[in-house]
């Protein structure tokens, strides 16, 4: 799935999302210039909460 992450602006954002994936068990490829994430391996609610604990609003784009 393709998730818009569109407060996702610097470097250390980055990591965060990657982290908050990461943590519950997902694989991420971020694009920071996007601002979107690819992630596989996880439902769509999981990862959405994830992000929401790290301080990110995502939306599912594909």
């Amino acid at each position: 799935m393709i998730l818009s992450v569109p407060n996702m602006t610097c470097g250390h954002c980055k990591a965060s999302v990657e982290a908050a994936i990461t943590e519950v068990g997902g694989k991420a490829l971020v694009s920071l210039e996007d601002r979107e994430v690819e992630v596989n391996g996880l439902p769509e609610e999981t990862v959405l909460a994830a992000l929401k604990a790290a301080g990110f609003e995502a939306e599912v784009i594909a």
